[in-house]
C-alpha cells in the first residue's frame, strides 16, 4: 500500500491505496469526492476531469501515487461561498446538461479552456477544445453557448478596465 498526499479543494489530505489505483477511484472512494465521475476508464469521455496544479487532466488517465504532492481542484471545489462558479452557473442558465453525468468534466474542461484562452474564445475553438469530453445527450450546442457565455462574464470586468 502507499499512502498519497494531496491538497484537494484547498485542504491536505492522505490515504493509503493500492499502487495500481488510479487518481479518479482515489479521489471517489478514498476522499469520497463524488462529483468526480469514472465514465471509461481508458480516457475517451471527460466525466473524471479534475485540475492538477492548475491544469485540467483525465483523473483516470494518472495513478494516485504520481499526483501525490499535487493540487487537486474536482467540482465539489469551484464553487465559493456556496455561490456556483459562473461556469457553473452558464450550464445552468443556458441549459448545457441534460442527465448530468458529463456536467462535471465538461464544467472543469470548460473552466480550464476559458483560463487559457484568455477571454479569446469562439465557438469553433470551444467545439475542438471540448472533443475530449463525450456527452450522449444534449449535441453539445448548449454546452458551447453556455462556455461561451462564461467565457464573457469571466472577462467582462477585465476588458471593461483595459
Amino acid at each position: 500500500m502507499a499512502k498519497v498526499t494531496l491538497t484537494v479543494n484547498g485542504r491536505t489530505v492522505s490515504g493509503e491505496c493500492e499502487d495500481r489505483t488510479l487518481l479518479v477511484h482515489f479521489i471517489r472512494e478514498t476522499l469520497g469526492l463524488t462529483g468526480t465521475h469514472v465514465g471509461c476508464d481508458t480516457t475517451q469521455c471527460g466525466t473524471c476531469v479534475v485540475h492538477m496544479d492548475g491544469q485540467s487532466i483525465k483523473s483516470c488517465s494518472i495513478l494516485a501515487v504520481q499526483a501525490s504532492g499535487s493540487t487537486i481542484t474536482t467540482i465539489e471545489g469551484v464553487a465559493v461561498n456556496g455561490e456556483m462558479h459562473p461556469v457553473q452557473a452558464a450550464f445552468k442558465e443556458h441549459h448545457g446538461l441534460q442527465c448530468g453525468f458529463c456536467t462535471p468534466g465538461m464544467v472543469m474542461t470548460a473552466i480550464d479552456i476559458i483560463g487559457r484562452h484568455n477571454g479569446t474564445l469562439d465557438e469553433a475553438t470551444v467545439r475542438h477544445e471540448l472533443e475530449g469530453n463525450i456527452c450522449r445527450c444534449t449535441g453539445y450546442h448548449n454546452i458551447v453557448k453556455a462556455v461561451l457565455s462564461a467565457n464573457a462574464e469571466m472577462h467582462a470586468g477585465r476588458q471593461a478596465a483595459e
